[in-house]
């Protein structure tokens, strides 16, 4: 189809403008007016600041739909409250106080029709930076705001349907005091239960294989959750076997014993510390902890939980944490749906660590890979509880499942593979990787307490 062509625009003096001169200058024009609106310009500019936060949230519907995948960049997961009730929130903690210029708001079919956008410097005073009274649901990207904390909350006072409220993504866009925040990713590969009796020429033999997975990922360094070696952990065995596959990487291994460390016959835990040497003990015990970006990693030695030596130790190395989120990892689980299933002899420790506010724990024992809901040490599921993984599935023969926990959410057996974690200074995430080279499990993403 021809479109008609207007005529020239007839100027004083005989001149004509014609209209892609008009057109430029129109934009010419539009420009300018964008460049002296208020705030517009450094909307634009401003670099986003909320990705991979601390989120938190006044209900989850689920616990696979928590706060933090508001944040986490996927427009595939989401937060979504509880149900028919009014109010609802999300907030989001920036890191330090910051300068937000501009909000966006991603919402599920579960939209807010009222509600309201607010900054807070201490999480309990709260100023407001936007407000809608009739949404529509869709895409809100709020503008030229100019508010100023270390909070932001989306308050959210009436719902559009019988459900709750749902946000794909809420992305903060601004300045945070002092720069951008630090991004502080990096990778870590953990197993527990790992090398077996046997070499790779025997083609049933699982530990080589998991080695040349782990090695391939090349993480910022690894976890073992203990029983490194069987079946007695001799340091012959340790030489002959977990020395060939995953000693390639011993330099740069954090390990922790299991119970078949305790049963070498030249004494309890003989032959690892005479494999790991300082790398086991660098504080001197078989307890430790160290530092890695915004992370507290702390290595505990579950055969002694009963010994007061480590626990007066983890409460004061908890006391003298300055690291926003914590990880812990040991050979017992507390909870899992293994042949061993539930262990007591770590709940004391996890009273510690969920009042230090931890995230993370780590651990082997049951020869499975197996995730759990954020729960307290009693079991009860809760958004400020700690996840816990089962990850023993590192080479020795697999277990099955058999009595599922509450708050288990994801149950793999016969498979061998590794943990991959994924850490930022904010948060976490991982997958499960077999040893043919397929995820086989991906985390929700979470953000520290």
């Amino acid at each position: 189809m021809r479109l008609n062509t207007p005529p020239p625009l007839r100027l004083p003096g005989g001149r004509t403008l014609t209209l892609p001169l008009v057109l430029a200058a129109v934009l010419v024009l539009l420009g300018g007016l964008l460049l002296a609106w208020p705030g517009r310009a450094g909307a634009a500019a401003d670099p986003l600041i909320s990705r991979g936060k601390p989120a938190t949230a006044s209900s989850t519907e689920t616990s696979s739909l928590a706060a933090a995948n508001a944040f986490d960049g996927d427009s595939a997961t989401r937060w979504a409250s509880a149900e028919g009730k009014d109010p609802q929130w999300i907030r989001v903690d920036l890191g330090a106080t910051a300068t937000v210029s501009r909000v966006k708001l991603s919402w599920e079919a579960a939209y807010a029709k009222a509600y309201r956008v607010e900054v807070s410097q201490d999480g309990a005073s709260w100023t407001p930076l936007a407000e809608e009274k009739a949404g529509n649901g869709g895409t809100d990207d709020w503008t030229a705001l100019s508010g100023k904390g270390r909070y932001l909350r989306v308050y959210g006072t009436a719902r559009a349907t019988a459900y709750g409220y749902s946000l794909y993504e809420v992305e903060v866009y601004g300045t945070v005091d002092g720069g951008p925040p630090p991004g502080g990713a990096f990778t870590v590969v953990a197993a527990g239960d790992i090398a077996a009796q046997c070499t790779a020429s025997d083609s049933a033999c699982a530990h080589p294989k998991t080695a040349a997975l782990a090695q391939r990922i090349d993480p910022k360094f690894y976890l073992t959750m203990g029983d490194n070696q069987y079946d007695d952990a001799r340091i012959a065995d340790y030489r002959a076997y977990y020395d060939k596959t995953w000693g390639a990487f011993k330099a740069k291994t954090h390990p922790i014993p299991g119970n078949h460390e305790t049963y070498d016959p030249a004494g309890s835990l003989a032959g690892y510390k005479a494999y790991f040497g300082s790398i086991a003990y660098p504080q001197g015990k078989s307890y430790y902890s160290f530092d890695e970006g915004n992370w507290h990693f702390i290595a505990l030695d579950s055969n002694s939980f009963d010994q007061s030596a480590q626990i007066n130790w983890l409460k004061a190395d908890l006391a003298a944490n300055s690291k926003q989120c914590v990880a812990a990892y040991w050979h017992h689980p507390l909870y899992s749906s293994g042949g061993h299933g539930n262990d007591p002899v770590s709940k004391p420790v996890w009273k510690l660590l969920y009042g230090a506010k931890a995230d993370l724990v780590l651990n082997g024992h049951d020869h499975h890979y197996e995730r759990f809901a954020p729960q307290d040490p009693d079991g009860k599921a809760t958004a400020d509880g700690i996840v816990e993984i089962v990850g023993g599935m590192g080479g020795a023969e697999p277990y099955p499942i058999e009595q599922v926990q509450p708050n288990s959410q994801k149950r793999i057996s016969g498979q061998y593979g590794v943990l991959k974690l994924e850490f930022t200074d904010s948060g976490y995430g991982w997958t499960y990787v077999g040893t043919d080279g397929q995820v086989k499990d991906t985390s929700p993403k979470y953000g520290c307490h």
